[in-house]
């Protein structure tokens, strides 16, 4: 693809921008650590599928075919990282009193509710409990040059592959300084590929192995997955900030050990010629926490009446790669915005139909940059064509990528089926598109006036006010408050009223 762009990403593993340069030609095959699912997904938790959403729109807005992976771990993972604690399925299922399947197949369902509501693109989504068995012949080929027994189980000797740690920056001679220590244990940092049921338990999830009766630990199916559904080595591999210290360092050991690679000078050795990490989402309340039981979810956003995209352009408007504080002030900014946005393009649409109502606007194809420059000539928009492709390949800018979009829809005197054309591409790649401006209302669930009684007494006020009858007017606009309804008189954004 040699007229395509050159994207440079933030390669965690190198610590230096990088450009993207496929493995397969015409290609980009992305593997994301998707949750555990013995609970609710907060809305931080959240942050990394909407980072990883707009990386894969981004590369498809490039023109790449794009395979993306986002794994369900619904067995292994235990209440820490680091191979210690409670099994998180097998301790949920015992407070719920139900099965750890019935658990998984919950809140898996939960979570890829809250993708759509994202308007997460649909992803491939693996469970762990589906390659059990590949699991355990992974664990064969490797478990002679590069692992040990113990009682407990089987763990990865991390002295048998080289530069174990370099993701993290964090190995010293005492060993990761997070880990607790399992005895008999060679090194610190060694870490489970077996875990066994211990003697005199039984699990719900279980299976026999030649290291005994047990399940797969943690980071084992991510391996196991990635190389399954993308082949060694694949594009680019993303998680939280949080991964980059334990996780994402021993999945790159495994995968050194089943390929027999080297050293980790060359990226590919790991498994990914790139791996990318989003900064933590930061509430001060100390709310964003499972641990703190009640934990800000975005049911909890959309209960008190924000539509689940305002919290998708709070993302937006910082960089993946820095923290990013949640306020419900902040949350409100970006609604707002996000409705500027909605409208602007409806009323460029509008005016674009208006125009050629026979014509109808082309809808939004994957490879549009190139489509883009095709479509819009005007001396005004091709700069901010430009503008919204290189903060796109400027390690994926979406902040500036914003401020581009609304340049658009403030320029003036340009064409309007070329202004409305670019306004709608541009909010692809951003997962912006395609919201009528009502679902943006705030209605919370605790409303206690339905919307069809809003709209009868506004069409009633709009007729009093037709008739000059103020004090009916009036009236009625007292009457909406009395019951939590604000009228927006002259809102320039058209939004008639809000639920506070």
């Amino acid at each position: 693809m040699t007229d395509t762009p050159q994207l440079k990403l933030f390669n965690s593993l190198t610590r230096q921008l990088e450009e993207f340069q496929p493995v397969h030609e015409g290609e980009a095959r992305v593997y994301s650590c998707g949750p555990t699912v013995y609970n609710y997904q907060h809305i931080g938790n959240m942050r990394a599928y909407v980072f990883a959403d707009t990386l894969g729109r981004t590369l498809q807005f490039l023109g790449y075919k794009l395979t993306h992976v986002i794994n369900i771990t619904d067995v292994g993972h235990l209440t820490s990282d680091a191979d210690e604690g409670e099994d998180k399925m097998e301790k949920m299922a015992a407070r719920e009193g139900k099965s750890a399947w019935d658990i998984a197949k919950f809140y898996q369902e939960d979570f890829e509710r809250d993708l759509a509501r994202l308007n997460v693109q649909p992803k491939q989504h693996p469970r762990a409990t589906e390659y059990v068995d590949a699991m355990i012949a992974w664990g064969m080929r490797i478990a002679d040059k590069h692992c040990y027994e113990l009682d407990s189980g089987l763990y990865f000797d991390v002295s048998s592959v080289a530069d174990y740690g370099r993701l993290a920056r964090a190995v010293t001679e005492d060993g990761e300084g997070r880990i607790d220590t399992v005895e008999g244990k060679r090194n610190a940092a060694d870490f489970a590929i077996w875990r066994k049921t211990p003697a005199g338990e039984t699990r719900q999830m279980e299976w026999d192995s030649p290291w005994g009766r047990g399940a797969p630990g943690w980071h084992l199916e991510c391996s196991v997955m990635g190389e399954a559904l993308l082949g060694f080595p694949f594009d680019i591999h993303t998680g939280g900030i949080d991964h980059r210290e334990i996780h994402h360092p021993n999945e790159i050991a495994q995968n050194q050990a089943y390929c027999g690679c080297g050293g980790l000078d060359d990226a590919r050795h790991s498994g990914a010629k790139i791996w990318m990490h989003n900064n933590f989402l930061v509430e001060r309340s100390g709310k964003m926490s499972k641990s703190s039981g009640e934990f800000l979810r975005l049911q909890l956003l959309i209960d008190k009446g924000y539509h689940p995209l305002a919290y998708r352009m709070m993302c937006l408007q910082a960089h993946y790669r820095s923290e990013l504080e949640f306020s419900w002030e902040g949350l409100g900014a970006a609604l707002t915005r996000l409705k500027r946005m909605v409208m602007g393009v409806r009323q460029a649409t509008g005016a674009a139909y208006n125009q050629a109502p026979n014509t109808a606007l082309p809808a939004s194809p994957e490879n549009r940059a190139d489509a883009l420059r095709q479509a819009v000539d005007h001396p005004k928009l091709v700069p901010l064509i430009d503008k919204f492709e290189a903060a796109l390949l400027d390690d994926l800018n979406t902040a500036v990528a914003l401020t581009a979009l609304e340049e658009v829809i403030a320029t003036k005197k340009v064409p309007v089926d070329q202004k409305a054309t670019l306004a709608r591409a541009m909010l692809w790649p951003l997962g912006l598109e395609a919201l009528p401006r009502e679902e943006f209302r705030l209605r919370p669930k605790d409303a206690v006036v339905t919307e069809a009684e809003i709209e009868d007494a506004l069409e009633r006020r709009r007729d009093a006010r037709a008739q000059k009858d103020f004090a009916t007017s009036d009236a009625i606009r007292d009457e909406l408050a009395g019951k939590g309804v604000e009228v927006m008189d002259g809102d320039p954004l058209g939004w008639e009223w809000k639920l506070g």
